[in-house]
Order: structure tokens, then C-alpha cells, then sequence
């Protein structure tokens, strides 16, 4: 076994969602492997859009000529996807230093005592941001972009002592048993984030969600920027991109093109621009740059193109379900397929409903994600008969895409969505 391979494995069996830790506990370690000052750190939280923002704001960076690291989750096929400079994944060879500088301050902080090193052990969530912080100290990127796991208030990833702004997605009703079951409870933990000296830009969900982090902001006295459907228009649909004009805080509107079909990007592409603009100021982001940077933009496994007319989505909540549904209503087509896989902690009795109410898929298969959480295939088989939909189950993702690469004709594409390991699972096979 490779020196990665074991690292990977160790980190593998660290429960996923075993006991947290307090952010001081976080803090404690974090302090003593991030000692560097100088880069700028965008915190981004919310339910949907948080990769997709991520990686707007580290293109638009890029186009700008600023060194970016980034740290997101999950990941689709290695871990190494978490942790990136640049465009760049972190080498295995960092990866296991440091891995194994992380398991060196545990033990250390524990008094090499097994008991306390048990107590003070990180969480999987944990352990990957702390080996990214280590990594981020050594390389000193000028920004560093952040992405919460779950929630934010009590985030690890809150645990960074500085910030130089707080981003806040699309808010959504997921995670509930941990973030509350109303949407301003939700906003109370993503506004967590929120840091004195620091501004917040957020889009604006509702008027509810608004009020909430409106207030948080103005109780910590910083500047908040809310971005909405109001600030950009939508222009053409090319097929496999988006044309789209952006108000400006300091230009007039701008045209841009997202090279995607997903809908929703539009959303997330504004409020990464905002963000910017907000950050670096008037006159520091041309608008060549933001043309190039969005252009640029890709995140992995959001209405990605794998196969020519073979899209993958990681719609995993009824929010996702409902911007795939708007994309795929504008690809033009009269017929299409679609896999769907789900986790159990999902409501997927309301996205199996969305999915037979739109009428847009004229054949459903249903599968099990390789995951000890995901929900039967038999089950969501059972649950889409409810809505009078006629679906195929297969035993596995592998199976699921060979017949429907067989089966597909031109001018027939194929869907597959309902959670991220599920897309995960297919981009490994190919």
C-alpha cells in the first residue's frame, strides 16, 4: 500500500459525521500549523450554489492574475479534488505530508496520551480542512476561499481568526435535524459566518432570509451587499452555453457568457462578481476580466457534460431538483432520460414528485449510490409509482449507465441526478 493510499484510507475511516469538535478545539490546532497572515480568505456558506460560487470567485481571481487556494467538499472521484491551487489539486506527495503533520499535532496536543488523542481527534471534515490550511501556509496564495461542510456558525472552517468577507448562498430547507426546520433558523446558522470588520454579500432567497442576515449584519456593524434575480438579465440560450448581462456596482450592465447550459449558474456567477466587486473596489476588476474569468469558470458534476448529450447534476435537495428541472425544460428536446439516485436524509418524496409533476422525462431508472445512507432503489421505485410514473430499477450505477448508453438515440439526452456520490460514482466508471 502507497504512502497516499494509506493516508487516504485512514482518513476514509474517520466517522463523517462522528462527534464535532468545539471551534476553540479546531482553533487550538489550527494555530499551530497556519501561522501566515497574508492571504485574503473568502468564507462562502449556504445550501446551494456554494462549489459553484467557489469556483467563480477563484476563476475571476485567476483572470485577474491572483494566486487562489481553494477548499471544498465533497469530492467526486479523489480527495485531492478538496484541496486546490489554482486550478491544481494538491499533489499526493502533499497530500501525505500533510496528512501526516496533522496526525503529528494531535498526538502532540493529547500528551501522547491515547484517551486525550481519541478526545482531541478531528473529524473527517476536520482533518481535511486542517490539512488544507497546513498545505495553504507553505504555498501563500493571495486569496484563499473557503467552503462550509454543514451549516456555518459552528462550521470548522469558522474557526479562521480573519476573514475578508462572508459570502451567503441560495438558502434552502436541508440539513434540517442539524440547522433548524424554518428558513430563518437556517439563515441564523449560515450568518455564523458573518465577522466583525468584515463585509457580507448574500443572495437574497426571500424577504425572510433577507431580514435575518440583514440584522445579523447590522448587529456586528458591517457593510451587507444582497444580490437577486434583479441584478442580472438573461439574454440567449446557445445550447451548451449562456449569455446572460450583469448590473455592475461600478459599470454599467455587462454582457457575459457562462460556458454551461445550467440556469442556475447565472445565479451564482453574479453573486461571485458581486462579491469581488465588493472586495477589491472600483476600477481593480476590468471588465475583460470578468468576462474571461467567468468564461473560464467549470466546477466538476454541475450539469456536466461527460458524453456528448450525457449530463450529470449534483441535485441532491428539492431546491437542486427544481433549478435541474429548469435547465433541462430548455434544452429543446422532446424526449429524455433520466438516472436518479438519492440519500436518505433528503426529502426525496417531494423531488420524486417535482420530477413526475414536470412531465419532461419520458424514461426514469432508479439506483442505490454505493453509500451506507443512500435509500433503496425499490424504495424510490415504490415512491415514484405513488405519482403514477413507470420506472426501471438496476442494481448498481455501473449497470444503469450501460443501458442507457445502449439504449439512448440522437437528439435523446440523458440526465443523472438526486445526489452528488451518485455522480460521483458514474465520472469514476468512465
Amino acid at each position: 500500500m502507497s504512502a497516499y493510499t494509506e493516508a487516504e484510507s485512514y482518513i476514509l475511516n474517520i466517522p463523517r459525521f462522528g462527534e464535532k469538535h468545539t471551534l476553540e478545539d479546531t482553533g487550538r490546532l489550527l494555530r499551530r500549523i497556519y501561522t501566515w497572515q497574508g492571504s485574503r480568505i473568502i468564507h462562502v456558506a449556504g445550501t446551494n450554489g456554494k462549489g459553484s460560487v467557489c469556483a467563480y470567485l477563484r476563476a475571476v481571481l485567476m483572470a485577474a492574475g491572483f494566486s487562489v487556494g481553494m477548499f471544498t467538499s465533497p469530492h467526486l472521484v479523489s480527495m485531492r479534488e478538496r484541496i486546490c491551487i489554482g486550478s491544481e489539486m494538491i499533489s499526493e506527495e502533499d497530500f501525505v505530508s500533510a496528512y501526516g503533520k496533522i496526525r503529528e499535532i494531535v498526538k502532540e496536543e493529547a500528551g501522547q496520551n491515547a484517551q486525550e488523542e481519541a478526545r482531541l481527534h478531528p473529524s473527517f471534515f476536520e482533518f481535511l480542512y486542517l490539512m488544507a490550511m497546513f498545505w495553504f501556509d507553505g504555498k501563500k496564495p493571495d486569496f484563499i476561499i473557503l467552503e462550509t461542510g454543514l451549516g456555518g456558525r459552528l462550521d470548522a472552517t469558522n474557526s479562521i481568526p480573519r476573514k475578508e468577507a462572508a459570502v451567503i448562498t441560495h438558502m434552502g430547507l436541508d440539513h434540517t435535524a442539524y440547522l433548524g426546520d424554518t428558513l430563518s433558523m437556517i439563515a441564523s446558522e449560515k450568518a455564523g459566518i458573518m465577522q466583525a470588520g468584515a463585509p457580507v454579500i448574500y443572495w437574497k432567497t426571500d424577504a425572510q432570509v433577507a431580514s435575518v442576515l440583514a440584522k445579523c449584519a447590522e448587529n456586528l456593524q458591517i457593510p451587507s451587499f444582497s444580490v437577486s434575480k434583479n441584478d442580472y438579465i438573461f439574454l440567449k440560450f446557445n445550447h451548451k452555453s449562456i449569455d446572460f448581462s450583469y448590473q455592475s456596482l461600478y459599470y454599467d450592465s455587462i454582457k457575459l457568457r457562462l460556458n454551461t447550459n445550467a440556469f442556475y449558474q447565472m445565479e451564482n456567477a453574479v453573486l461571485a462578481l458581486r462579491t469581488l466587486e465588493v472586495i477589491l473596489g472600483e476600477g481593480k476588476l476590468s471588465e475583460e476580466v470578468m468576462r474571461q474569468g467567468i468564461a473560464d469558470a467549470f466546477w466538476a458534476g454541475r450539469m456536466e457534460e461527460i458524453l456528448p448529450e450525457v449530463y450529470v447534476d449534483g441535485a441532491h435537495n428539492s431546491d437542486g431538483i427544481r433549478a435541474l428541472l429548469e435547465t433541462v425544460s430548455q434544452d429543446g428536446c422532446t424526449r429524455r432520460r433520466l438516472l436518479f439516485g438519492v440519500m436518505q436524509d433528503k426529502d426525496y418524496r417531494f423531488m420524486t414528485e417535482e420530477i413526475a409533476a414536470s412531465g419532461l422525462f419520458t424514461d426514469i431508472s432508479v439506483v442505490s449510490p454505493k453509500n451506507m445512507r443512500a435509500v433503496e432503489a425499490g424504495i424510490l421505485e415504490n415512491v415514484f409509482g405513488d405519482t403514477g410514473c413507470s420506472v426501471t430499477c438496476y442494481e448498481s450505477a455501473g449497470e444503469a449507465l450501460k443501458a442507457l448508453l445502449s439504449q439512448k438515440k440522437e437528439k435523446e439526452p440523458v440526465y443523472i441526478a438526486g445526489s452528488l456520490y451518485l455522480v460521483g460514482e458514474i465520472k469514476e466508471l468512465l
